[in-house]
């Protein structure tokens, strides 16, 4: 590694670890200073999700949507601070105020050959391009459904150096990008943020693992377990002032870190335990939506985090 590229990717991530300090979401730390928090994170991009009818198609659709949601599918420092799939494509469609320090030029850009992120792939130059609409119109998208696999596969593991993904996820976030379509968007392009729509990403996440574990298929198992507890850490941030409802989810991250090493074991009450624990989720819904406004979902109480945290928008 030579000795500008080690300094440009100390400097980034003292930004970001600074930012971390800084910055009440994570998310946050992604987007332009002064940025409305509450115009940005108090809603969310609706899903535009065509479920396919035939039940092996739908369940790679779970597996790759699950999957999108994950840090630990991509590899090296996205992974380390946190960035998903989703972080670039929020519901499945674009970002534009994804404001990346060193990684974007404008809002809604990315250097996808980035020395930060890629050892495979980093060029020396900065080019950040737009960040596409994955649900959008299907002939703005450069690469053709038939290729999605192999493009994909290079995204994880040459673009963020992450580890190969088992073949039930790779097919799963392809079948997935593929059921998003802008003929299935809902009439409301977003809707409000909420613990509910988490908590449900994580059950989802739960089914496709107890499928996956069914079908012998430990590591896709393990990767749905994650996203479901990288869920649980999007509503740990929004609820990090209310000690009750912060150990309530730390307890509930704590039995699925136990579930993903009874996976690994092949332990045969894994099933069991996993319907245990979606059974008992709701409620932790239904306790964490009673706090909702002291919560961070409270757009007022946002705002104010945000604004005690981030610099004063340019003039």
């Amino acid at each position: 590694m030579s000795f500008v590229r080690s300094a440009v990717i100390l400097a980034l991530l003292s930004t970001a670890a600074s930012a971390e300090i800084a910055q009440p979401l994570q998310a946050l730390h992604w987007v332009a200073p002064g940025t409305d928090a509450v115009a940005v994170f108090a809603s969310e991009p609706t899903e535009c999700l065509a479920r396919p009818a035939d039940p092996a198609a739908a369940q790679a659709v779970e597996i790759g949507r699950a999957a999108f949601r994950t840090p630990l599918l991509l590899g090296g420092q996205a992974a380390r601070v946190g960035l998903t799939c989703e972080s670039c494509h929020r519901g499945g469609r674009g970002n534009p105020d994804f404001l990346f320090p060193g990684a974007s030029g404008a809002p809604g850009t990315a250097d996808v050959t980035l020395s930060l992120f890629s050892s495979h792939r980093g060029n020396g130059v900065h080019d950040p391009k737009p960040i596409p609409d994955l649900s959008g119109p299907r002939e703005r998208l450069k690469v053709p459904s038939d290729q999605l696999p192999p493009f994909i596969r290079g995204l994880i593991v040459e673009e963020f150096d992450g580890r190969e993904p088992p073949p039930a996820v790779l097919a799963g976030l392809a079948a997935y990008v593929r059921a998003l379509s802008p003929t299935a968007c809902p009439a409301q392009a977003r809707a409000p943020a909420g613990p509910a729509a988490l908590l449900d990403d994580a059950r989802r996440a739960l089914t496709a693992a107890g499928q996956a574990f069914a079908a012998g298929d430990r590591p896709t198992a393990v990767l749905m377990i994650a996203a479901a507890r990288a869920r649980l850490g999007l509503l740990d941030e929004r609820y990090r002032d209310l000690r009750a409802e912060v150990a309530l989810l730390r307890a509930a991250d704590a039995e699925l870190a136990s579930l993903q090493q009874a996976v690994r074991e092949g332990r045969p009450d894994t099933p069991a335990a996993l319907t245990r624990w979606t059974r008992q989720s709701r409620r932790l819904e239904a306790a964490l939506a009673a706090q909702q406004g002291r919560s961070l979902f409270n757009p007022t109480r946002l705002r104010a985090a945000a604004n005690r945290r981030l610099p004063p928008k340019p003039t």
